[in-house]
C-alpha cells in the first residue's frame, strides 16, 4: 500500500489549481488548506471536501497531523513561512522564488541540514512539457554536445497584486534560470548583469529598481557552459513568454515566439532549408499516476472554479503542475531529496538576486555564495 502523507495547502489563490491534484495523487492526503478569508475558506472547503481548514497559519503548523505544507502565498512570504514550517517540522514545497534575499536562502539550506526535512521549490518550467521534451532529447544524446542556453520570461505585471509593482526583474528570474541549470544538473558560479531602460518613477521608489529589462550572462561551475537570461515585468511591449533555448552540436531546439505557434528545432548537416523542422512538444502524463493525467491540460477551472491569473496568462504552465505534485510525493515517499532540493532551489534563487546587484553595480561579477554550490 502506498504511504501517504498529510498535506496543507497554503493559499488558495494559485494554490486552489493544486487542490485536486493532491487529492488524486496516492501518496497525499489532503487534509488542511489556510486562507485568511473566512469565507473563502470555507467556500474552498465545501467545494473539494478538505477536513480541516485554518485561517492562521501559526496555528496549522501547531497540528501534529499535518507532515508537509505546499506554500503559495505571495512573493515577501515565502521565506517566513517555509522557515517556520521547517522549524515546527514540516516538510515544504513552496512556489518561487526561494526568497528575496540570500540571507534568507541560507537560513532555510540550513535548516533543512539541520532537520533532515525536505525542502522544494517548485518551479514550473522544469515540470513543463517544453523542458521535458527538450531533457529527453538530451539524455539520449541527440542533441549532442551542449554549446549555448538562453531563456526569457517576460510578462506585464500591471494590475498585479500590490508586491509587485516596481520588483526587480531578476528577483523574479527561476523560471529562466531554473531549466538552463536543471537541463544539465549545473550549478551556477557567477553571474554578470546589466540593466537596460526604465520604468514609471512611482514604481521605482517601491524597490528602488530602475530597470525595465534586466539581461544576465550566467557562468556555470566545472564546464565550459555560459547561459543568458532576460527578464520584464513593466513598461516593456511583449506577450507572455518563458522560453527555453538550447543550442546543441546535432541538434538545437528554438521556443516559439509566439504562444500556440510551433517550437523549432535544428539538425546539423542538413541542407539549409531542411535544418529547421516545426515541432510541438508531446504531453508527459503517461509519466505519472493515472489519477493525475488529466491535470497535465485542466486545472480547477474545468471544474467550475476561477482560475488564477498566472495559470491562465502561462498557458497552463505547461502542464507542469501534477508533475511537480509527483515529485515531492515521492521523494518523501521515497525518503530522498526533492529536485530542485533546497541547495539547488537557492543556487536557482541567487542567480536573480546576484544578478540584480550586479546591475545596480554596473554588469560587475558577482560570485554566488559559497553555500548555493553543493
Amino acid at each position: 500500500m502506498s504511504k501517504k502523507f498529510n498535506i496543507a495547502i497554503i493559499g488558495l489563490g494559485f494554490g486552489a489549481e493544486f487542490i485536486p491534484i493532491y487529492q488524486g495523487h496516492p501518496n497525499a492526503h489532503l487534509l488542511a488548506v489556510c486562507q485568511r478569508d473566512p469565507k473563502k475558506l470555507k467556500t474552498i472547503q465545501d467545494a473539494f471536501g478538505i477536513p480541516r481548514g485554518y485561517t492562521d497559519y501559526d496555528e496549522l503548523l501547531q497540528d501534529p497531523d499535518i507532515d508537509a505544507v505546499h506554500i503559495n502565498t505571495p512573493i515577501p512570504d515565502h521565506a517566513e513561512q517555509s522557515i517556520k514550517a521547517l522549524k515546527a517540522g514540516k516538510h515544504v514545497a513552496c512556489t518561487v522564488p526561494m526568497a528575496t534575499s540570500i540571507a534568507d536562502c541560507k537560513r532555510i539550506v540550513e535548516l533543512t541540514k539541520k532537520t533532515g526535512l525536505k525542502y522544494m521549490m517548485m518551479e514550473t518550467v522544469v515540470y513543463a512539457r517544453e523542458y521535458l521534451y527538450v531533457k529527453e532529447l538530451y539524455d539520449r544524446g541527440d542533441l549532442g554536445k551542449i554549446q549555448f542556453l538562453q531563456a526569457s520570461h517576460q510578462q506585464d505585471m500591471d494590475g498585479w497584486p500590490n508586491y509587485w509593482p516596481g520588483l526587480p526583474p531578476m528577483w523574479y528570474a527561476t523560471h529562466c534560470v531554473g531549466p538552463m541549470l536543471a537541463l544539465t544538473d549545473a550549478t551556477a558560479e557567477y553571474v554578470s548583469c546589466f540593466g537596460s531602460g526604465t520604468i514609471r518613477k512611482e514604481l521605482v521608489k517601491n524597490y528602488s529598481s530602475p530597470f525595465a529589462v534586466e539581461t544576465a550572462h550566467i557562468k556555470f561551475k566545472n564546464s565550459d557552459l555560459t547561459a543568458r537570461i532576460i527578464r520584464s515585468l513593466f513598461d516593456t511591449a511583449r506577450q507572455y513568454r518563458e522560453s527555453i533555448d538550447v543550442y546543441g552540436s546535432k541538434k538545437s531546439f528554438e521556443w516559439s515566439l509566439i504562444e500556440h505557434e510551433s517550437h523549432v528545432l535544428h539538425t546539423a548537416k542538413k541542407p539549409e532549408h531542411k535544418i529547421p523542422q516545426k515541432v510541438q512538444a508531446p504531453d508527459y502524463a503517461k509519466r505519472l499516476p493515472k489519477g493525475i493525467q488529466k491535470f497535465t491540460t485542466k486545472g480547477v477551472y474545468d471544474l467550475g472554479k476561477k482560475t488564477h491569473l498566472s495559470f491562465t496568462q502561462g498557458a497552463g504552465h505547461g502542464g507542469s503542475h501534477p508533475h511537480m505534485v509527483h515529485e515531492f510525493l515521492t521523494a518523501l515517499a521515497e525518503d530522498r531529496e526533492c529536485y530542485p532540493n533546497a541547495v539547488k532551489s537557492a543556487n536557482w534563487t541567487c542567480v536573480g538576486l546576484c544578478a540584480h546587484e550586479s546591475a545596480l553595480a554596473g554588469g560587475k561579477i558577482v560570485k554566488l555564495p559559497a553555500f548555493t554550490q553543493g
